[in-house]
C-alpha cells in the first residue's frame, strides 16, 4: 500500500554555531532553534519554526532528505511534553469558536478565536473564524484586519484550505464587503488560475458590485475551465439578458 503525504513527523532542533565577540574575546555561541516537520514526498521535507507557545506559525520552507538528515536533531520529548498539548490546547479553542459560531453566539465564539490566535497570531482557521464573526457583526474595521492578516499568509490559498478559504470569500461577499472580497480573490488567483469555482465566486462579487463586464469576463473564464459548469451557464445567460 503506498504511503500517504504529507506526514507530520514532529519537532525537530536546528542547531547553529555563530561567534560572539572580536579578536581575543570572540567566543563560539550555538543557537538552538526548533522547527515542526512534515514529510511531503519522500525526498521532500517541510519545516516550520515553532513560536514562543511552542506551535508552528510562520513561513513553511522545503529542504531536500539530503540536506534535512545531516543538520536537524529529533525531539520526540519537546515534541510530546509541549508541542502536542498547545497544538491540542489551540484546536480546542478553535473547535469551541465553530461551535458557538454556528449557534449564533458570536461574542463567545469571538472570545474562543481571539484565545486561539494568543497561541498563534497566524492561524489560519482562528482568523477566518473571527473574520466570519465581525462580518455578521458589521464590525468592519475589525474585519478588514483580519482580512489584512489572511492576505499576508500564503497558507490561506493553498489547496488543502480550499473549502474554508471559499467559506470566507463567499461570507465577505454575503455581507457587503465587496472590495475586501475583490483582493481576497485575485490573491488567490495568485496561486491558482485552474479553479473554475474561484472565477465563479469571483463573477458574484463583480456584479453585486454591479460591475457587468467583469462578471461576464469571469463567467466565461470559469466556463473556459469547466464547459460543463451549468450554474455558470445560468449566470451567465442571465447576465447577457441584462446587457442585451
Amino acid at each position: 500500500m503506498a504511503q500517504k503525504f504529507p506526514q507530520i513527523l514532529g519537532v525537530f532542533s536546528l542547531r547553529k554555531e555563530e561567534a560572539i565577540g572580536t579578536g581575543g574575546t570572540k567566543q563560539a555561541h550555538a543557537n538552538i532553534t526548533y522547527w515542526y516537520v512534515r514529510i511531503l514526498s519522500p525526498e521532500d521535507f517541510e519545516v516550520q519554526p515553532l513560536n514562543q507557545y511552542h506551535v508552528p506559525s510562520g513561513i513553511k520552507s522545503m529542504v531536500k532528505k539530503n540536506k534535512f538528515l545531516p543538520v536537524y536533531t529529533p525531539e520526540p520529548a519537546y515534541y510530546r511534553m509541549n508541542t502536542v498539548p498547545a497544538l491540542e490546547s489551540l484546536a480546542r479553542k478553535i473547535k469551541k469558536g465553530q461551535e458557538y459560531f454556528e449557534k449564533g453566539d458570536l461574542d463567545e465564539a469571538e472570545q474562543q478565536f481571539i484565545k486561539a490566535l494568543m497561541i498563534d497570531e497566524l492561524n489560519v482557521e482562528a482568523n477566518m473564524g473571527l473574520g466570519k464573526v465581525y462580518a455578521e457583526k458589521k464590525e468592519f474595521d475589525k474585519l478588514k484586519k483580519v482580512v489584512d492578516t489572511l492576505l499576508s499568509i500564503d497558507e490561506v490559498f493553498v489547496m488543502e484550505q480550499r473549502k474554508r478559504f471559499n467559506e470566507f470569500g463567499i461570507s465577505l461577499r454575503k455581507n457587503g464587503m465587496y472590495d475586501e472580497s475583490l483582493r481576497y480573490y485575485n490573491k488567490a488567483l495568485e496561486f491558482t488560475t485552474r479553479d473554475e469555482n474561484l472565477y465563479f465566486n469571483l463573477a458574484r462579487v463583480h456584479y453585486e458590485r454591479g460591475d457587468q463586464d467583469g462578471c461576464i469576463k469571469s463567467l466565461k473564464t470559469a466556463l473556459e475551465l469547466n464547459p460543463s459548469f451549468v450554474e455558470a451557464q445560468k449566470f451567465l445567460r442571465h447576465c447577457e439578458r441584462l446587457t442585451a
